[in-house]
């Protein structure tokens, strides 16, 4: 088994892993290797902002998981993709930079974990940032990871926020900034028509450090665990020869909400009845490890256009000959768009302290992205839930770390859960009726005007719902002996293993994931250097 030494180990080159190989790599003298399943972010749809309709359910950068039945959704399952490419799915997704809503993080810290407040994590989305806005108390400027407006106009979005307007909501210009309520339009992670990715930010400005190494096409099979202390990883190489990479301080696991619980399990790390199960014997009974998932489902509604919206453009050779000639000459159009334009952060109820959906608002409709548009004019309204009550759980399905695992969500769970995204579809509804957006409206398309009462409209949710592609929770932070991780992120039970992505989040955040996942990564770095620090005072 070949052989490969270094200070910190990290799995995942996703948005975590790449802040947190950066950072600690800026060390000269600290030793980093990076493990990355997938391969090089070569593939050119990659780097263009729509790609994500080349990208996702492509098995040469996406996992393609996939749900178990789920009875929330009337046994439906559902694709899940996750990147498996160097950038992770910040490579393949909508590049919408959401942070959540400052409550999100209090939240933690009122759980007891300390560090976690949003006045501890605002620095760390600053840091990282390159806000094109400028500079002010909520956004950085200087920071490897480009945030800009949109470079996409379309009308039907334009009349959307109009009618939201006139229904009562409030425009804001910044849901990142002094609050999230409001409508407007999306933030997004690109420079210059071109994605920025996790990879690009903050990978490919270092990658030729001496300290670190990056394997890419390396399959992890487990943690190594010795005497109660993670020594390094086993893992698979692209040739199918088994490599270990030793680990001197610390190994980091990064591989995402649906991959880190899976790595910890096959390592001996979970449920002790589960693990043997499944022939593996338990080094640390940690029954938690893969529980707690939850994610933001989304409710799409689809209206027919009285005029053409971006479905038309895409349908005629001459328009897509159109859109591809002004990106090449201008990196402007259709295909520097993000996965939504306009969005709000509503709340269906007044007396709610904060916002409980959220919108994604689409100048085009499509029955999933990679499946082409429709074949006549129409826009779509997302609807989901920020904070669902719901949790679902990712178990083994075999001993082989090449099996994808279990994936059971848990959709719809709750009355809460149920009632919310009900709500949330006649808000819709209401924006739609309203001036001057239901004079572009020819038809409500789905779930079309047949369905009208609660019971009709949450059937509905059940048959046609889908992921908005936000997994977190399986590897929850807290402060009693349950939890999986302490507020360091310290696998608890184990010396020298931590875990930094959105799987240890104790409750998802009010919004888009990648944003938070990019924090988790800073905050990880500083906790990692800081111990380092400290162990080398303490030993001289």
């Amino acid at each position: 088994m070949e052989e490969v030494k270094a200070d910190y180990v990290i799995v995942g080159a996703g948005s975590s892993g790449c802040v947190i190989a950066n950072r600690l790599s800026a060390d000269p003298s600290v030793r980093v290797v990076l493990i990355e399943a997938g391969g090089p972010d070569r593939n050119p749809w990659i780097h263009v902002p729509v790609g994500y309709f080349k990208t996702m359910h492509n098995p040469s950068v996406d996992w393609c998981f996939k749900t178990e039945p789920d009875p929330g959704l009337n046994g439906r399952s559902l694709e899940w993709p996750r990147g498996k490419v160097l950038g992770g799915s910040s490579s393949l997704n909508g590049l919408l930079y959401v942070r959540g809503q400052p409550e999100d993080y209090d939240r933690w810290r009122q759980m007891g974990l300390e560090g976690w407040g949003w006045d501890e994590v605002l620095p760390l989305f600053k840091r990282s940032e390159d806000q094109e806005r400028g500079a002010d108390d909520y956004h950085g400027t200087g920071g490897p990871l480009s945030v800009s407006n949109m470079r996409l106009v379309r009308p039907i979005c334009d009349a959307w926020i109009d009618a939201a307007q006139t229904v009562g909501y409030r425009f804001n210009s910044d849901y990142n900034g002094a609050t999230q309520e409001g409508v407007g339009f999306f933030q997004f992670t690109a420079r210059n028509g071109r994605r920025c990715s996790a990879a690009v930010a903050f990978l490919k400005p270092v990658r030729n450090r001496a300290n670190l190494r990056i394997v890419t096409h390396a399959h992890v099979q487990r943690v190594r665990i010795e005497d109660g202390r993670a020594s390094g990883v086993e893992f698979v190489g692209a040739d199918g020869t088994a490599h270990f990479a030793a680990a001197d301080g610390e190994v980091i696991l990064s591989a995402g909400a649906i991959g880190s619980p899976q790595i910890l399990m096959l390592s001996g790390v979970g449920e002790a009845d589960h693990l043997q199960a499944n022939g593996i014997a338990p080094v640390c009974d940690r029954p938690d490890v893969g529980r707690n998932l939850q994610d933001h489902l989304q409710a799409r509604l689809v209206y027919k256009c009285t005029g053409p919206t971006l479905n038309d453009e895409v349908r005629s050779l001459w328009g897509r000959g159109r859109i591809a000639m002004e990106y090449a000459l201008y990196r402007t159009g259709p295909m520097t768009m993000a996965a939504s334009l306009a969005t709000g952060f509503l709340k269906t109820d007044p007396r709610l302290a904060t916002p409980d959906i959220q919108f994604h608002v689409q100048p085009w409709s499509a029955d999933s992205p990679g499946e082409g548009v429709h074949p006549f004019s129409a826009f779509t309204m997302s609807v989901c839930q920020l904070r669902p009550e719901s949790r679902g759980e990712i178990r083994l399905r075999s001993p082989n770390s090449q099996d994808a695992p279990i994936i059971r969500p848990n959709y719809l769970a709750t009355q809460t859960d149920r009632d919310t995204v009900v709500a949330g579809i006649k808000i819709a509804r209401k924006i739609a009726g309203a001036a001057p957006l239901a004079e572009k409206i020819a038809s409500e398309y789905r779930p079309g005007p047949d369905v009208e009462d609660d019971d009709g409209l949450l059937e509905w949710a059940r048959n046609t719902a889908t992921t908005i592609y936000h997994p977190t929770g399986t590897c929850a932070m807290g402060t009693g002996d349950h939890a999986v991780l302490d507020a360091r992120l310290r696998v608890r039970g184990v010396h020298g293993l931590r875990v930094a992505d959105c799987s240890i989040m104790p409750d998802i955040v009010s919004g888009n994931t990648n944003a938070p996942a990019i924090m988790i990564g800073e905050k990880a770095s500083d906790m990692i250097a800081a111990d380092r620090r400290s162990a080398c005072r303490e030993t001289g």
